[in-house]
């Protein structure tokens, strides 16, 4: 069989066994050992474990079970709620800045947590009642809060991050740094729109109220005093400590991610004991169940990727298309922009976790090839990876704050998602006009990037 027919076979049978409604793990791990049994030798069968084992015998992947307990422990106690109180009371005097509190609470918690879901929910539980109560849009409340936990596999610690470093080879300090820059973008530009749209819904409600006498919440004046601002600073502060102590172990050279993770876990557990009084049996069990059932799930997931990607490899597929696609001699631009519009698509049916380590094989040999900088790409892929959870039709946010605000109808959600989404792409842009918004900080504190 010709290698183009054999990719096509593969590509082919790799879909339809993703739609017929089987998990992305049992999917991949399916058609990795189909092509085994007919297209490699008869003994390949007898390996697929051993296989599976050294694929995964990754010291930087002990740290994602580690950095999903120390998720877990904040996302199930009062830390995501106090979070965003203690910045909704701090930026309750700027126009639009209950909507700002939000992106910064869900910046915040998504760096100690490193969960887009998590942190969609824990901001979300009481950010979205909360700006609803206060007047603003349903379908608003519910972007931004979907937007805001996107940042949560782009600034560090991140499990999809993590995941780039192993497939691409790549520092993962390194790529931990070069998220701060385009995630403190976001965050600027998720707060702008924030405020532009506060001024938009307020003129509008001002109208409403000077035609027809209806009034409503967003006209409202709120003051805190500094009393009250000052009296919920203790319950945060210790989290806000966690990260920093964290990120300076880590980028310090103090510790390796895995001991960083293990540390930030740890820590997190005793924060929560301390502070909220999560310490019996019954308090942690969930936390720990969480963790178990999520950290199993995706390490099963990387196992069966790994697999798919080492059957690829094997067969000269993923070799053969990187191949072609150098072969097509097109302009590196052009091939950065039709990469990332076949990554969008995936990102309609898969999760980050398959999308890197399916199409790392095909598609970093070009990029590199074509001079990119790989842990650059790497934040550019994430960025737009992003957009994937906040779209139909998969959207994961989305079912996230469907959950915590059925009533809101998913055309509304959507309608107010699409600015998000906008803003994404064009930081997407922005950051392939100015590079060094991602690769100052990592070579500033760790050197050039030799390895591209």
């Amino acid at each position: 069989m010709s290698m183009l027919a054999l990719g096509a076979l593969f590509g082919v049978v790799t879909l339809l066994i993703m739609f017929s409604g089987m998990p992305i793990a049992f999917s991949l791990g399916s058609v990795g050992v189909l092509f085994m049994a007919f297209f490699m030798p008869a003994s390949s069968l007898d390996t697929v474990t051993q296989n599976v084992y050294e694929e995964m015998s990754s010291i930087t992947l002990l740290s994602i079970p580690l950095f999903i307990l120390k998720g877990s422990a904040i996302g199930r106690t009062r830390a995501g709620q106090d979070l965003y109180a203690a910045m909704h009371v701090w930026m309750g005097r700027i126009p639009g800045g209950l909507g700002i509190a939000n992106v910064f609470a869900c910046a915040l918690f998504a760096a100690m947590a490193g969960s887009s879901p998590a942190t969609c929910s824990a901001i979300g539980s009481a950010g979205i009642p909360e700006m609803r109560r206060r007047g603003y849009s349903p379908g608003f409340a519910a972007g931004i809060i979907a937007a805001g936990g996107t940042l949560g596999i782009l600034l560090p610690p991140s499990v999809t991050m993590i995941l780039y470093a192993v497939a691409a080879e790549q520092s993962l300090g390194r790529l931990f740094l070069a998220g701060i820059g385009p995630g403190v973008l976001l965050v600027m530009l998720f707060a702008l729109w924030a405020a532009i749209n506060y001024q938009r819904e307020y003129r509008a409600a001002k109208r409403d109220f000077e035609a027809n006498g209806t009034p409503s919440p967003l006209l409202l004046d709120e003051h805190f005093t500094m009393r009250e601002r000052f009296e919920i600073l203790p319950r945060v502060l210790p989290f806000l400590i966690l990260l920093t102590g964290v990120m300076i172990a880590l980028y310090g050279g103090f510790a390796t991610p895995s001991e960083t993770a293990g540390l930030g876990s740890l820590l997190a557990l005793v924060l929560i004991a301390i502070i909220y009084g999560v310490w019996r049996v019954r308090d942690i069990a969930p936390i720990l169940s969480a963790t178990l059932k999520e950290s199993t799930m995706l390490m099963f997931i990387i196992g069966m990727s790994l697999l798919f990607s080492y059957v690829m490899s094997y067969l000269h597929i993923s070799q053969s298309m990187a191949q072609w696609i150098v072969a097509l001699s097109l302009s590196k631009w052009v091939l950065l922009a039709a990469i990332l519009g076949m990554v969008i698509v995936m990102g309609f049916f898969l999760p980050p976790v398959s999308i890197i380590l399916m199409t790392s094989p095909i598609f970093l040999p070009p990029l590199k090839a074509a001079g990119f900088d790989l842990v650059w790409f790497g934040i550019v892929m994430t960025i737009v990876m992003e957009t994937g959870l906040i779209h139909p039709p998969v959207g994961l946010n989305i079912f996230v704050i469907k959950n915590i605000a059925p009533d809101i109808p998913l055309g509304a959600i959507i309608r107010g998602i699409i600015p998000f989404v906008i803003l994404m792409l064009l930081t997407v842009v922005v950051i392939s006009a100015f590079p060094t918004i991602a690769t100052a900080l990592p070579d500033l504190v760790m050197g050039p990037n030799a390895h591209g």
